[in-house]
């Protein structure tokens, strides 16, 4: 636009081809433009959204009052499962956004039926969501501690295990069924390993423990899967001491049990007797592997303190060696290091030229380093010369 009020066109020409006015001194040449090209854009569309993208959740989410986010869902379920859709694609948002959700559900979940759908709903998305085992464990337990109702039938917590326990009843089935039936308990499975490390129940003195009927459950769980090895129900199980391996052992330990023993000897004799593939038989082998190394935990090392010579056998290992004026060697550890090296350095016999950190004392004009001769002795250039000609001959055949 402002192109045009400068070249004295109007606004909108297109067909026209505009003349500049150069006044009456030059009436050529003559300054074609190009037509302005036009858009059929228009400042009113409306506004473009991702594909799957709910324009109902960002705008019940960012809306302070409570009202007014319910307003976009029918039901709890819609309001449930648009959140942990949200959650499922952007886990970053769970620190910002739990406190309001758990804040809408205590306004909105007020009868034993609506925490039980509340309930299952997490459940099937932990269990059917790739990867949202662990976000679907950490919801779980902050909804565990800040849901405020409580009925008779159980609290939010109870009614979980309650629900977990159902599928836990039927593992020996699962473990033998299709590979649907072992997809899904295996799922299950797995969020229950991550419940068992994120669930946290806190007792009367105000300690924080975990479940430990958990703990019995994942027991019974890996006998489950290792009385049927077929290679599914043994990645699983690898997959569950791998995130829970190192938790179970100290709490067996704690209670003077020798159980995670009993595993590793049922591992070593599937890799020997079961008709597993031979990655899975690796698989268990590393797992093994990873065991005997204290699960690949480091120790904490003693606090840092500075070397000295009367702590650290080695601290004068990487000194530099001198000689004295007999020959003799001596280092830092030497105990008259100080005056050896001094006697050293008043030896300017030996450095005639060079301070102690290596530069030049040699003025300008002397021949030290300012007039080496370059040439090579004669004997050595005419060897030289043979090379160079016996080089070029073989090259050229």
């Amino acid at each position: 636009s402002e192109h045009l009020q400068k070249t004295g066109i109007p606004s909108g020409s297109q067909d026209k081809v505009p003349v500049l006015d150069s006044g009456p001194e030059m009436a050529e040449p003559q300054l074609a433009v190009d037509p302005v090209a036009t858009s059929n854009l228009s400042a009113k569309a409306p506004e473009f959204y991702p594909p799957g993208y709910n324009q109902n959740f960002n705008q019940n989410f960012t809306d302070s009052s409570f009202e007014n986010r319910c307003d976009g869902y029918l039901t709890l379920a819609e309001y449930v499962q648009d959140f942990l859709n949200h959650l499922t694609e952007q886990p970053g948002c769970f620190e910002t956004e739990i406190e309001q959700f758990a804040e809408t559900l205590n306004g909105w979940v007020i009868a034993d039926e609506a925490l039980q759908e509340l309930v299952e709903l997490i459940y099937q998305q932990a269990t059917s969501v790739p990867n949202f085992s662990y976000m679907g464990a950490r919801l779980c337990n902050y909804l565990s501690h800040h849901l405020t109702i409580s009925p008779q039938s159980g609290n939010f917590r109870q009614l979980l295990l309650q629900r977990c326990r159902t599928e836990y009843e039927n593992r020996d089935e699962a473990t033998k069924g299709d590979e649907t039936t072992r997809k899904q308990f295996h799922a299950f499975v797995l969020f229950l390993a991550e419940l068992y490390l994120n669930l946290e129940i806190k007792g009367t003195k105000g300690q924080v423990t975990r479940a430990e009927i958990l703990q019995e459950g994942l027991r019974e769980l890996l006998n489950s899967l290792f009385s049927n090895p077929v290679d599914s129900n043994l990645i699983c199980a690898v997959k569950l001491l791998k995130l829970t391996g190192s938790v179970l052992e100290d709490a067996w330990k704690e209670k003077g049990k020798n159980d995670m023993e009993e595993i590793i000897q049922r591992i070593e004799n599937v890799v020997l007797d079961a008709n597993c593939s031979r990655d899975v038989k690796h698989m268990l082998l590393k797992l093994v592997e990873l065991r005997s190394s204290n699960w690949g935990r480091v120790h904490g090392t003693t606090p840092h303190t500075e070397a000295t010579p009367e702590n650290d056998p080695n601290y004068f290992m990487n000194e530099p060696t001198f000689y004295t004026s007999d020959g003799v060697p001596f280092t830092a550890a030497d105990p008259d290091y100080q005056e050896k090296y001094q006697e050293l350095l008043e030896r300017e016999d030996l450095f005639p030229y060079y301070e102690e950190n290596g530069a030049d004392l040699s003025g300008h004009g002397e021949l030290y380093f300012d007039e080496i001769d370059d040439e090579m002795d004669p004997e050595i250039e005419e060897a030289y010369e043979k090379f160079c000609l016996e080089s070029e001959h073989k090259r050229k055949q």
